[in-house]
């Protein structure tokens, strides 16, 4: 079908793929402030026409001087097309005037990126010096107010500069930044009339100051856990519902079962659902059944009843419907994560083509977007990626061979053939010993020599621990500063020493577990000498029996729980920032309601007053000191919080607060806290099942030798070829220390075993599907897109 002038514009202007920035090139400086047209540490070559583009950059689009080198400017808005696939970035972020490209530059770099987190960080730290504050930190209101509106003043910046290039009109598209925007007012106002009054007032709204951190560069995993959580919640408040209708029913029966038989548990109805949802925990059970269990034995039956149903039961069904929604979100996010980067791909290698070949991408226009996209990669590597991604052979990338950059740029090169050892030049002497222990180190009884080293020190190990001592020092300087255990510290130094000297110190490190021994034995060595120096630091004996971890990889049990530690290890990075960011807002929240009440010999004739009651300076009775879970400071709150979470005697903390504040309202912050806590928990709990699950089906259906297919990749690199490949000859020369002169050098690509890769190979079968659905839906709004133009223009013509 032909279409005339009018309708190629329009299909133009429509088509969303040519939704291109606009830049001026008189500001493009790449991510570290120098110019574009110069880029250094790798080669430049001659600037090609503006009529063998295939398609103009943005940064370029509107200037024609022939002093500007506009395939520069395509690399770059090319590898800023790639970062934000990788960051998972959306595309309309894109700066769209030139006045705001400094602005999109400058947050755009690490600099600033350290700078917010800085700042964020400090912005949170503020709470400690804040009323109520640490003891011997507290500053005046005068000092923490200015420091709270620097921080501020950084992070406004941000989102002014931010705001500059996204544009007011799109903010409620982004809802992230409209929300911390909304904060940041309301801060900035608040902390103004601190620095006013010269006092702090009733301030619930630090605990938003988490979400700041939440939205640097640093915490992008983070956010993704939070979402996912948030995309978790339908089911989770369902069962929640479903939960709260038993805890109601049931404390309205208890109510009418129970306030008869003198017990305080049910008095009213309130205390009953309050008894009744601390029962959910167990943490009042038997107390809460005694007084009736008293007057009649089938008292038991109600209360056996309600722990079977919503503890056994419900609680039990809400983990398998959090599991089962925590596992399509996570399949989806990586569907959603890949098609964004697949976009990515499709947008940098519009921008990489020419006109003589349309389809394809040069190696000189893919080193370019190298010098961007990962500035640090060397000559070498950037062959070897070019070669990996070019499977066809034909020495030109395809688009779809193009869609693979992500993965390739992951690998790690290294000859196939193995070098010379790192002592082959070495003194005569040295060479000979080096071998040795070499071939020493590759006997197939040395690992079993360590493992029985191992063995042998925990033997020692329990010797010292089953003889009697003076004290604790006398104890602890026998357990792990005495002959033995330096003998076995001395052993262990020599094995890794051999190990060094045989492989060389990359090749040793390179191993999780040699990395590990060394860290172990350095630390009780360590530990040992500073015992000797100072005996009270007797926590130091944590460190010797560290190294008995290693005999738990002769068990395949323990190497699969091992390995799910190492897929989970980035996960479990998130959520422990999820957890710190919950109990920083209830810590706040608590301290602006509680710092005011003192627990000390409180709550006289009331149930938990026991636990408060101050007896006697000889009392070795633990219940006495409940008083220190209070909320003073954020320090104390966070364990007061921490205490809470592990659900045991919760209620007698809740019980005190309701009883000196005068306020039973008050014990909503407290069973919300617990709600809050048990859904995250329950999220973890399915993440790490579904981590563990999702391990076990990957090694049932991957053999060792498909893995090392899979993670390794091999390319040849024949150096006619790359003469042919490559025209510079300071280029080449360079390159005849990586590559053969006149010859053929293999290299082996590794990849690392993420769990970004195990997913590509377990959902190998799904990713055809998902890529062949993006193709149809491309397809078909192109097809619109078309028919629409062809239509419109016929009316304009008409």
């Amino acid at each position: 079908m032909n279409y005339n002038l009018k309708e190629l514009q329009y299909i133009n202007n429509k088509m969303p793929l040519n939704d291109r920035l606009l830049y001026n090139t008189f500001f493009i400086k790449d991510y570290s402030g120098k110019n574009l047209r110069k880029p250094k540490q790798h080669v430049i070559f001659k600037a090609d026409p503006i009529d063998e583009m295939g398609s103009r950059s943005s940064l370029s689009r509107d200037v024609d001087s022939t002093d500007i080198d506009h395939w520069e400017m395509n690399y770059h808005e090319a590898a800023i097309f790639l970062e934000e696939g990788e960051n998972n970035e959306k595309f309309d972020s894109h700066p769209r005037h030139p006045s705001a490209l400094p602005a999109y530059l400058l947050v755009h770099n690490k600099l600033y990126y350290g700078l917010d987190l800085f700042f964020s960080m400090t912005l949170l730290a503020l709470a400690l010096v804040e009323n109520p504050a640490v003891d011997r930190f507290e500053l005046p209101a005068i000092i923490h107010s200015t420091l709270e509106l620097i921080c501020l003043g950084v992070i406004g910046v941000e989102l002014a500069l931010k705001l500059r290039w996204i544009g007011w009109s799109t903010i409620l598209n982004h809802k992230r930044t409209m929300i911390k925007c909304i904060t940041l007012f309301i801060m900035v106002i608040e902390a103004v009339a601190v620095l006013v009054r010269q006092s702090s007032h009733f301030r619930v709204t630090r605990g938003l100051r988490p979400l700041f951190l939440v939205d640097t560069r640093a915490c992008g995993a983070v956010r993704r856990y939070i979402r996912q959580i948030l995309q978790s919640l339908p089911p989770i408040l369902d069962m929640l519902v479903l939960l709260l209708f038993f805890v109601c029913s049931y404390s309205l029966l208890g109510y009418f079962l129970f306030s008869a038989h003198e017990n305080f548990y049910f008095k009213t109805l309130p205390d009953s659902f309050i008894s009744m949802f601390v029962l959910l925990t167990t943490a009042n059970f038997p107390d809460v059944m005694m007084p009736s269990y008293n007057k009649t034995k089938w008292s038991a039956v109600f209360f056996i009843s309600y722990i079977s149903t919503v503890l056994y039961v419900l609680m039990n069904l809400m983990l398998a419907v959090v599991y089962e929604t925590f596992t399509g979100i996570e399949k989806d996010k990586f569907r959603k994560l890949l098609l964004h980067k697949r976009q990515a791909c499709k947008l940098a290698f519009r921008l990489l083509v020419s006109r003589q070949n349309p389809n394809t991408i040069r190696f000189k226009q893919f080193q370019g977007l190298m010098r961007y996209f990962s500035p640090k990669t060397c000559q070498r590597d950037v062959i070897l990626i070019y070669r990996q991604l070019n499977s066809s052979g034909t020495g030109l990338l395809t688009q779809d061979e193009f869609l693979n950059i992500y993965d390739a740029i992951s690998l790690r090169w290294r000859h196939k053939d193995p070098p010379d050892p790192w002592f082959t030049a070495a003194w005569p002497p040295l060479r000979t010993f080096c071998r040795n222990a070499r071939v020493l180190v590759s006997l197939p009884y040395f690992e079993y020599i360590v493992y029985v080293l191992i063995i042998g020190n925990g033997l020692a190990m329990f010797i010292r621990v089953m003889e009697s001592s003076v004290d604790l020092e006398d104890g602890a300087r026998h357990f792990c500063a005495s002959w033995d255990a330096w003998v076995f510290y001395m052993l262990f130094l020599i094995e890794a020493l051999i190990r060094i000297i045989s492989f060389g110190w990359i090749d040793y490190i390179s191993s999780g577990w040699n990395t590990y021994d060394l860290s172990v034995t350095l630390l009780a060595i360590w530990g040992s000498v500073l015992l000797l120096m100072s005996p009270g630091f007797t926590f130091v004996v944590i460190l010797r029996p560290l190294r008995i971890l290693r005999l738990f990889k002769l068990k395949k049990r323990y190497r699969d729980i091992f390995g799910t530690l190492v897929l989970l290890s980035p996960l479990m990075w998130s959520t422990a920032v999820v957890m710190m960011v919950m109990y920083y807002f209830f810590a706040i929240v608590g301290m602006e309601l509680f710092a005011g009440y003192t627990l000390e010999n409180c709550c006289l004739n009331s149930t938990v007053e026991p636990f408060y009651k101050f007896y006697s300076n000889s009392s070795n009775s633990g219940i006495a000191y409940y008083y220190l879970n209070n909320f003073s400071n954020l320090l104390t709150s966070g364990v007061t919080l921490f205490e809470l979470t592990v659900v045991n005697n919760w209620f007698i903390i809740m019980d005190a607060y309701a009883f000196v504040s005068g306020q039973p309202y008050l014990r909503l912050f407290f069973m919300i806290f617990y709600l809050f806590t048990m859904v995250v928990l329950t999220i973890v709990v399915a993440s790490v099942l579904e981590a563990f699950r999702f391990r076990i089906q990957y090694k049932q259906q991957t053999s060792k030798k498909d893995e090392e297919l899979m993670l390794h990749e091999e390319v040849i690199i024949d150096w006619n070829s790359l003469q042919q490949q490559i025209h510079d000859p300071k280029l080449l020369e360079s390159l005849q220390m990586d590559f053969v002169y006149g010859g053929v050098t293999s290299y082996i690509g590794r990849r690392a075993r993420t769990r970004d890769v195990l997913q590509r190979h377990m959902y190998i079968t799904e990713i055809t599907q998902w890529l062949q659905e993006a193709e149809n839906e491309e397809r078909q709004d192109i097809n619109s897109i078309i028919e629409e133009a062809h239509i419109n223009a016929r009316l304009i013509t008409a």
